[in-house]
């Protein structure tokens, strides 16, 4: 048994309703998670829901071969699409959730709000099941449904697809979420509770035998496939502030060899006496006021002698000021030129193509780029050279500042 969520559109349902299919099935059988994408926030509620850990397979920045290594493993395998089904980056879509079925040959259960809809179900599943044969509908989950004569409408359309279940409309369901997604999963005093909720609804909503019944295919990828440690020993920032970071990668680290140290600089512990620091994503622009009165934090961060690397979060934090949404300024650690701001916001999203001659990472990446800070001034000698999805060449990206570094761009995969 292992299938893809997915869903027409974005805004379907199809976390909720992954949550608690993770839940009840591990109630009953190991199970594994996977989020579809670039996403750092959702695996760590899969995380939670299933107690194993969340991959993200992303079919725009990695090879087939490295999917379905990824993939593999003993336990079935349950797989939430991002956006609508065929939604990927432009020209041609690449990186839709559909890559994914193509690749590792997994049925699609699609994930339908109904809350607005009857007979017009019919043509919009037809229309799905029907576009394309390499992805395969297996069935329907109704969702955001009205009444159980409402549900019995839906069903009288669809008499020749198979409905995993309906789940009633449940507003109490609907999770808090800020400029970059969901509110993560450690800052959920809740969330056991409300994962449980989720559970007990699909388990008494959806057929799980039905859905435990679907095919697994085997799937034999490149182990050897890899990223390479920066050094030899990693210290990883890593707490509510710098959380972003892809297991698939540290996972690639540990196996090669590197020893990875963790800290947490809201906990204001000293930067560990490591090879390669990393100051991953998250928000630090939530935390700014109290990372810059860490000084324990700050201060081992100037003294070290270590290589450090900053992502978008990371990268703001290595910056001179960061002013947060209320136009207060917080002075950072100051080891780059950078001032930032998000008191006047613009969405910066896509793909980007990414070359880079600095030694530890040195060579081509495949990337993202999602947030909302403005650069005020960023001056000297930019980290990487850019191109986005479609191959258009952008303005080169971030700082390097002897041996400090960071940009906007999260990286996925060694290309």
């Amino acid at each position: 048994m292992s299938f893809i969520i997915a869903a027409p559109a974005s805004g379907s349902g199809k976390t909720t309703i992954t949550l608690g299919l993770l839940r009840a099935i591990s109630r009953k059988h190991p199970i594994r998670a996977a989020k579809s994408g670039p996403d750092y926030i959702d695996p760590r509620f899969h995380e939670a829901a299933c107690g194993q850990p969340c991959l993200n397979l992303d079919a725009w920045a990695m090879t087939p071969d490295r999917i379905k290594g990824l993939a593999s493993g003993d336990q079935p395998l349950i797989i939430e699409g991002a956006m609508g089904l065929f939604d990927g980056a432009p020209p041609d879509g690449k990186g839709a959730t559909a890559d994914l079925a193509r690749i590792l040959g997994l049925p699609v259960v699609l994930v339908v709000d109904a809350g607005k809809m009857a007979g017009s179900v019919a043509p919009l599943v037809q229309g799905f099941a029907a576009y394309d044969s390499q992805v395969p509908i297996a069935g329907v989950i109704l969702n955001n449904v009205g009444s159980p004569r409402h549900e019995a409408m839906l069903r009288r359309a669809l008499p020749h697809f198979r409905i995993f279940g309906a789940v009633l409309r449940r507003p109490d369901l609907a999770q808090p979420s800020r400029h970059l997604g969901l509110v993560q999963a450690q800052e959920r005093p809740d969330l056991m509770t409300y994962l449980d909720q989720a559970a007990d609804i699909v388990a008494e909503n959806i057929d799980l035998d039905q859905l435990l019944a679907l095919p697994s295919p085997n799937w034999e990828g490149d182990p050897a496939k890899s990223i390479p440690p920066p050094a030899q020993h990693i210290a990883v920032a890593q707490d509510a502030a710098f959380a972003f970071t892809y297991p698939h990668m540290l996972a690639d680290w540990h196996a090669a060899g590197a020893q990875i140290s963790f800290f947490s600089p809201l906990a204001n512990d000293p930067v560990p006496d490591a090879d390669f620091i990393y100051l991953p994503g998250g928000y630090p622009e939530l935390h700014a006021g109290q990372l810059a009165a860490n000084t324990v934090f700050l201060d081992s961060l100037r003294r070290s002698e270590a290589l450090i690397y900053g992502e978008c979060g990371g990268y703001m934090t290595l910056g001179e000021r960061l002013t947060d949404a209320a136009g207060h300024v917080h002075h950072m650690a100051g080891l780059l030129p950078l001032a930032t701001s998000f008191a006047a916001r613009k969405l910066h999203l896509g793909y980007r193509q990414l070359v880079c001659d600095w030694a530890p990472l040195q060579g081509q990446w495949a990337g993202h780029e999602f947030h909302y800070a403005t650069t005020l001034y960023a001056e000297g000698e930019p980290l990487f050279q850019a191109r986005d999805a479609e191959g258009t060449a952008l303005a080169a990206m971030g700082l390097r500042n002897g041996r400090v570094c960071g940009s906007f761009a999260h990286l996925i995969d060694a290309v």
